[in-house]
């Protein structure tokens, strides 16, 4: 049976003296729970995720960064220069933290601090020629060395990574 609409027009039976009330209001309805994935599919993934970062990571020209500093060479590389807040809040670290990674890449050369235009309390943090040189030659090393692993699959399997790199790139935004 359907349940009826406070809404809707006052049949005949309903005197016309008395009030439509408005239905109570209840609390929304709660999100379903998510359907559960696949037995193990967490760790599985963790663990494929883990090694093949590790084995990207093993490809790095200069190991002598830390990842912290690499992932802020590589963010400078594809957003341009960018506040020292504005690359911590990108990397989600503690701006102190950021202000550590920002001096030890500029005292190696690779960032520079430049007056920001448009308010003389900041500055912008950018690349400069050898740390442009350390992402380039990072990036081909790590691509080549990938190209070389997706060469050995399957048509099929490396469309289905193309899939599951769109998945993993909304997983890590989240």
């Amino acid at each position: 049976m359907r349940n009826p609409d406070p809404f809707e027009k006052m049949d005949e039976k309903t005197p016309a003296s008395e009030p439509l009330e408005p239905p109570e209001r209840a609390d929304p309805p709660a999100p379903p729970d998510p359907e559960p994935s696949s037995p193990g599919l967490e760790a599985d993934l963790r663990v494929a995720v883990g090694r093949l970062a590790r084995r990207l990571r093993a490809q790095r020209p200069d190991t002598s960064l830390s990842l912290g500093q690499g992932a802020v060479l590589f963010t400078l590389a594809r957003h341009g220069r960018m506040t020292p807040r504005a690359l911590a809040d990108h990397e989600k670290v503690q701006p102190p933290s950021m202000t550590r990674i920002i001096s030890a890449l500029e005292e190696r050369a690779l960032v520079r601090r430049e007056p920001h235009p448009q308010d003389r309390r900041q500055h912008l943090v950018d690349l400069t020629d050898q740390g442009r040189a350390l992402v380039r030659q990072d990036t081909r090393r790590r691509e080549e060395w990938l190209a070389r692993r997706l060469a050995e699959l399957e048509p099929q399997e490396r469309e289905t990574l193309r899939v599951a790199a769109e998945i993993l790139d909304r997983l890590s935004r989240s």
